[in-house]
This record gives C-alpha cells, structure tokens and sequence, in this order.
C-alpha cells in the first residue's frame, strides 16, 4: 500500500467482551473512517482451497468475483449494485402480491426504472470488466502453464439471459426481455430475467473448464483469473495489492510450481500458508521469511533473509 498505514481497532470495555459489546474503531492514515468508506482502501486478492468452486461451483460465486473487481475498477458500480438489489427486492414482493391478487401490475412500473438502469449499468460494466481481464488472463494463464497456452488461450465468456442485438444496449436488451417475461413473472412471483441470473464460464479450447477440466488444470485457470485480477487493480494507480495464497501449490505439477513462484516473486508482498513446507517450491523458501504459526498466535520466524517478498506461514498441526 505505499506509505498508506490501515490500522482496525477492536476496543474491549472489561476484560472480557459481551455479545455486541465491543466496537471497532478503524483509521486510515491516522483519520477516523467508517467501515462503509473502506472499499478499495486496502486491496487483498486471495486464492484459498474454497475458490476451486469458482468454475464448477454455483453461478453466484462467479457474479460475486465479477462485481468484487468490477466495484474496485468501476467508481460508479457499487451504487448500481445497491439501487438494483433494492428494485430487485422490491419487484420481487409485488410479483408476489401480483401473484396472490393482492397487487396490480402497473405497480412494477416504478421499480422498472431503477431496475433497468442499474441492471443496464451492471451488464455493460461486467462486459468491458470481460474485456479489461482478457489480455492479464491469457498471459498470467501462459506464465503458469506455457504448454496448454501454447495450444490455446484462456478465456472468459458471460452468459447473459437478456443478450442484446447489434442494436440493442444491455439496458434496451434487458428492457425486451422483461417484456417478454411479464406473464411468467407475475405466475411465478419472481423476477426471472437480470444481472443476478446471470453467469461466467472459463472457456479452454472453445468449451467451458466446468464439463471437462482436470481438478489441476481448474487450479491453474483460477490462479491465472487471480493474477489477472491483481494486475488490472495494479494498473489504477501503480499499487499492487496484498497476495494472499493458501495451501496453492498443491495439485500443481512441479513445472507450474516453478513457474508461478517466478510470477509471484516479484510482488511486493505475498503471504502463501501451508500445513508442510513440502509442498512449497524450494525455490520460493530461498526468498521467504517463514513463520511457524502455533494454536493462538504467530511464532518468531523459521529462516528466510531480513526482507523478502513473498512469506510463508506454516501453521502446526491441530
């Protein structure tokens, strides 16, 4: 983070803490700030064992990766998310009144609006994220695995269930589709078209990861989805953000482990955990200070030089 100091605060009255009776106070540079200001104040990416579901796993894990970057790169996005959660919730309790004839349908109209502005804004800042990811995708995926990017490069595809025509904004395209839909809607009590049906696969080869990758080559198209991601929140402003990595090179054949430890080896600051050092790159602990981290707190560091980039943290066996 530069010189930028994040400091949080947990402030105890007694010696010990009742439900909801503490506090936290945090500070940016020595101001007081309010938890809901803090976005983007201190940048992490994060690969843990839970991000393998993001191609096989449920939809909204990877809507939720995309609007994560999309709010850091998009100053406007995080508004949009909010207004449309609340059209969404909104048309939602009216189709259900629709539904039970305890509402009229002209009553949507003044929740279509904001639902069609945000959804419209949605769609078209996850388009160009697609867009802004494409290049640090395919040449993150060709550092880690140069013999699959020699044969192909990785992509990111979104599935929307309002595609627009050549003619058409995400906003006209999503405007169309609820018409389209009314019917069925107010049958159902839901709303069944919007951002927050959609979908992103990673595409290898023309065909989606989730139908036929190996469980490696699923952990090899996520780190480099990560490292693009990391890279195109360095481009805003020169800081790259924190790289948290745990237990990452398992599944890795020893080829990839080199080569994603010379991608992150000249990272300002990497944390990589791991239960053996075994399964680290020797290459990677010639670098690293390493700690061992026992039951409650952290141990005083195992070996590594006075500075170093990336750390790794053992933690001890339960």
């Amino acid at each position: 983070m530069g010189d930028d100091v994040l400091e949080v605060v947990l402030v105890r009255p007694g010696s010990q803490v009742a439900a909801g009776g503490g506090r936290k106070r945090i500070r940016v540079n020595g101001v007081p700030r309010r938890a809901a200001t803090l976005h983007g104040a201190l940048r992490v990416v994060v690969f843990a064992p839970e991000e393998m579901l993001l191609i096989a796993g449920p939809p909204t894990l990877r809507r939720t990766a995309l609007d994560r970057i999309a709010a850091s790169r998009y100053p406007a996005y995080a508004a949009a998310l909010a207004t449309y959660g609340r059209a969404l919730q909104q048309r939602n309790g009216l189709l259900r009144a629709i539904r039970d004839a305890g509402a009229e349908r002209a009553e949507l109209r003044y929740w279509d609006r904001p639902f069609l502005d945000a959804g419209g804004e949605i769609v078209g800042a996850r388009l160009r994220l697609l867009e802004d990811l494409a290049g640090p995708l395919a040449g993150a995926h060709a550092e880690i695995a140069p013999d699959e990017a020699a044969r192909s490069a990785l992509g990111l595809r979104y599935e929307t269930n309002a595609p627009a025509s050549a003619a058409e904004s995400p906003r006209d395209a999503l405007a169309r589709r609820l018409e389209e839909t009314a019917d069925k809607e107010a049958w159902n009590g839901t709303t069944l078209v919007g951002p927050h049906r959609d979908d992103m696969s990673f595409v290898f080869e023309g065909r989606d990861l989730a139908a036929f990758a190996s469980r490696g080559q699923q952990r090899t198209a996520i780190l480099a989805f990560k490292l693009a991601e990391l890279d195109l929140l360095t481009a805003l402003d020169g800081r790259a953000p924190l790289l948290l990595l745990d237990d990452v090179f398992s599944e890795l054949d020893p080829e990839r482990r080199g080569h994603l430890v010379r991608r992150i080896a000249g990272l300002p600051q990497t944390f990589v955990t791991t239960t053996t050092l075994d399964d680290l790159d020797p290459a990677l602990l010639d670098i690293a200070t390493t700690w061992e981290v026992v039951p409650g707190e952290a141990g005083a560091a195992l070996a590594g030089p006075v500075a170093a980039p990336p750390v790794a943290a053992r933690p001890a066996p339960a």
